[in-house]
C-alpha cells in the first residue's frame, strides 16, 4: 500500500490546526461565566450564553453542513435520473433553519432551558423524557457514525491509508478538544472548519472544470452526453415521494440538540433567530461547491482520466464521486487541499453530535431523573466519560456496521415522526399531558417502522397507498434485488397522526379524569388529576402551581445552577391559566 506523503502531510497540518485551535478556545474561555455563578457543567453544554454573531453565525451554519452535507450534495447531483431536482438538503435544512428561527428559536431560548428535553421532562415527567430521548440520541449516534464512515472512505480514495486508522484518529481529535473545552471548542473550530470547507471546494472547483475530460457543464444540464442531465426531474408520480422527503429534511432538521445547543448558547432570544437566519444563508453558499463538483462528474469521460473507462455509478461508488473528482480531475497538491477540507468537515459535525448526546444524557437522565442532588463536579465527569463513550460507540459502529446509512436514515425518520410533534405539543399546544405523549409516541414509532426500511433490508408490515416492487441490480456482482418502494407520504403523514394522537389523547384523558368517569387511581402516569406530583416534578419542577425553585425543594444542594433553577419555573408550561394566591403578586421567571 503506497503513502501519498503530500496528501498525509496536508491531513496533519489540517487537524493540527483543528486541535490547537480547540484547546486555544477552551484555554481563552476557562472562566467564562463563572463570574456570574453558572454551573462548569452547564457552561460545557451552552457555553455561558454568550456565543456572538460572528462565532454563532459559524457554528450554527456547521450544525448541518459537514461531511455528510457536502458528500451527499455532491452524489446527487451527480446521480443519474436524480440530479439537481432531488438534492434537497440544500433548501431543506436552510428552510429548516428558517423555520427554527421564526417559530422555535425565541421560545426555547427565552424560556432560559439547557437541552432541547427539558421541556419534555418539564411537562410530561422524567420517564417521558427518558422515552423521548431514545430517538435523540439514536439521531445523534448514527449521524456521527455514518460521516465518520464517509471520512474513512474519503481519505482511502486519495491517500491510500488505512480506513480504520483514519476513522480512528479523526474521531480521537474530535472527542479530545469536545473533552477539554465543550461547546466553545466545537464552536470555535467550527469557524475554522467552515473556512476550511469553503476555501478547500472553491480552489479544486476551477481545475476541475478546466480539465479536458470535463465538457461544459452548462451544455450537460440540459443535454445528455456522457449520462442523464444533471439538472434531473421530477416525474409526477414521484411527487409524493419528493414532498415527503422535502418535509422531513425542512421540519425534521429542528428536533435536534445540536440544533438547540446553539440556540441555547445564544447571548438573547433575537440573537438566536439572527444565527438560524445567518445560518440558513450559509447552508446554501457551502453547498454551491458541492452541486458543481457533482455537476463536474456528470459531465467528465472517465475514460480520459486516471480513474478508468467504467463511470464510478457503474462501481457503486457514487457516494465519493467528491473525493474522485479532486483525486482524478485536479492537479495532487489541488486534491490534498480539498481532502484536508473534507475532513475538517467530517469533524465539525462529529464533535457537535458527540457533545449533544452527552450533554442530553448527562443533564436529562442522570441529573434530572436519577440524581437530581449530584454536584456539578459530578456532572462534568458525567459528560466527560460519555462524550468519550459516545465517540467510541461512533467509531465502533463506523468501523464495524455495514449498514450504518441505514441506522441514521432510520433514526432520523424517529426524531421527525416523534420527536417534532411532541415539540409541536410542549410548546404551542395547551393542555396536552403524558398520555397524549405517550399516545403519539406509539403511533409516530408503529407507523413508521411499519413502512419498512430498505437501507436495513427492514420489510413493511402496511402497505401504503401506491406501494410497489422496485428491481435494482447491483453494478458489481450483477444481483438482483427486489425492493418496496413506499411513494405514499407516508413519514410526513406519520409525523401528522402523532401529533393529532398526542393533543386527542391528551384532551381524552382529562376529559374522562375531570369528569369522573374514569376513578383517581388509574391516573397511574400522575398526569391529569396529580399532575403536579412527585413523578412529574421529582424536585425538578413545581409543587401545587406554586413557583417554588430547586433551591427551595430538600435534599436538593443549597447552591444550584441558575439557568437550572429557571428553567424548571416556566408558569406557560405547567399552569392553566391558574395562579397561586401565593404567587400573584410576584413576577417569577
Amino acid at each position: 500500500m503506497t503513502i501519498h506523503v503530500e496528501g498525509l502531510a496536508a491531513i496533519v497540518i489540517f487537524y493540527v490546526l483543528i486541535l490547537l485551535v480547540g484547546i486555544w478556545a477552551a484555554w481563552k474561555n476557562k472562566n467564562s461565566g463563572v463570574e456570574e455563578g453558572a454551573d462548569r457543567s452547564e457552561i460545557i453544554m451552552v457555553g455561558g450564553r454568550d456565543i456572538g454573531l460572528f462565532v454563532g453565525g459559524f457554528t450554527m451554519t456547521a450544525t448541518w453542513v459537514g461531511g455528510g452535507y457536502i458528500n451527499g450534495t455532491a452524489e446527487y447531483v451527480y446521480l443519474p435520473g436524480y440530479g439537481l431536482a432531488w438534492a434537497q438538503a440544500p433548501f431543506g435544512y436552510a428552510l429548516s433553519l428558517v423555520v427554527g428561527g421564526l417559530f422555535f428559536a425565541k421560545p426555547m431560548r427565552s424560556k432560559g432551558y439547557v437541552t432541547m428535553l427539558d421541556p419534555f421532562q418539564q411537562l410530561y415527567g422524567k420517564r417521558m423524557g427518558g422515552l423521548l430521548f431514545i430517538p435523540a440520541l439514536m439521531g445523534e449516534i448514527f449521524w456521527s457514525a455514518a460521516i465518520l464512515s464517509a471520512l474513512g472512505a474519503t481519505l482511502s480514495v486519495i491517500v491510500d491509508i488505512n480506513i480504520n486508522m483514519s476513522v480512528v484518529i479523526s474521531a480521537l481529535i474530535a472527542i479530545f478538544y469536545t473533552l477539554v473545552g465543550g461547546l466553545y471548542s466545537v464552536a470555535y473550530t467550527d469557524v475554522v472548519q467552515l473556512f476550511c470547507i469553503f476555501l478547500g471546494l472553491w480552489v479544486s472547483v476551477p481545475f476541475a472544470l478546466s480539465n479536458p475530460a470535463v465538457s461544459d457543464i452548462t451544455v450537460t444540464a440540459v443535454k445528455q452526453i456522457y449520462q442523464k442531465p444533471w439538472v434531473g426531474s421530477l416525474k409526477s408520480s414521484d411527487m409524493w415521494m419528493w414532498l415527503d422527503n422535502f418535509f422531513l429534511l425542512m421540519l425534521g432538521g429542528i428536533p435536534w440538540q445540536v440544533y438547540f445547543q446553539r440556540v441555547l448558547s445564544a447571548s438573547s432570544a433575537t440573537y438566536a433567530q439572527v444565527l438560524s437566519f445567518l445560518a440558513a444563508f450559509g447552508c446554501l453558499v457551502m453547498a454551491v461547491p458541492s452541486v458543481l463538483i457533482g455537476a463536474i462528474g456528470a459531465s467528465t469521460d472517465w475514460n480520459m482520466t486516471t480513474y478508468g473507462a467504467m463511470p464510478p455509478m457503474e462501481k457503486d461508488e457514487s457516494d465519493m464521486i467528491l473525493p474522485i473528482v479532486l483525486q482524478h480531475l485536479c492537479p495532487p497538491y489541488i486534491s490534498f487541499f480539498g481532502l484536508g477540507a473534507v475532513s475538517a468537515a467530517v469533524m465539525s459535525s462529529a464533535d457537535s453530535s458527540i457533545l449533544s448526546a452527552s450533554s442530553m444524557f448527562a443533564r436529562n437522565i442522570y441529573q434530572l431523573a436519577f440524581r437530581q442532588s449530584a454536584s456539578d463536579r459530578e456532572i462534568v465527569w458525567v459528560m466527560r466519560v460519555t462524550i468519550f463513550v459516545f465517540g467510541a460507540l461512533a467509531t465502533a459502529m463506523a468501523l464495524l456496521t455495514g449498514t450504518v446509512y441505514g441506522l441514521w436514515y432510520l433514526s432520523s425518520d424517529l426524531v421527525y415522526v416523534i420527536i417534532f410533534p411532541q415539540l409541536l405539543s410542549v410548546l404551542f399546544v395547551k393542555g396536552t399531558n403524558t398520555y397524549g405523549s405517550v399516545a403519539g409516541y406509539i403511533f409516530g414509532l408503529v407507523l413508521r417502522i411499519g413502512g419498512g426500511e430498505p437501507y436495513l433490508k427492514l420489510p413493511p408490515f402496511i402497505y401504503y397507498p401506491g406501494w410497489h416492487l422496485e428491481e435494482k441490480v447491483h453494478h458489481l456482482t450483477r444481483e438482483v434485488e427486489y425492493v418496496v418502494v413506499q411513494q405514499f407520504p407516508f413519514k410526513t403523514m406519520s409525523m401528522l397522526a402523532s401529533f393529532l394522537a398526542n393533543v386527542a389523547f391528551s384532551y381524552l384523558m382529562k376529559y374522562l379524569f375531570e369528569s369522573g368517569k374514569l376513578s383517581p387511581k388509574y391516573d397511574f402516569l400522575d398526569a391529569v388529576l396529580s399532575r403536579h406530583s412527585r413523578e412529574i416534578m421529582d424536585k425538578t419542577t413545581l409543587m401545587n402551581s406554586d413557583n417554588i425553585t430547586l433551591s427551595e425543594l430538600a435534599p436538593v444542594k443549597p447552591r444550584l445552577s441558575t439557568t437550572l433553577a429557571g428553567t424548571f419555573t416556566n408558569k406557560e408550561m405547567l399552569s392553566e391559566g391558574e395562579t397561586s394566591p401565593d404567587t400573584s403578586n410576584n413576577d417569577i421567571d
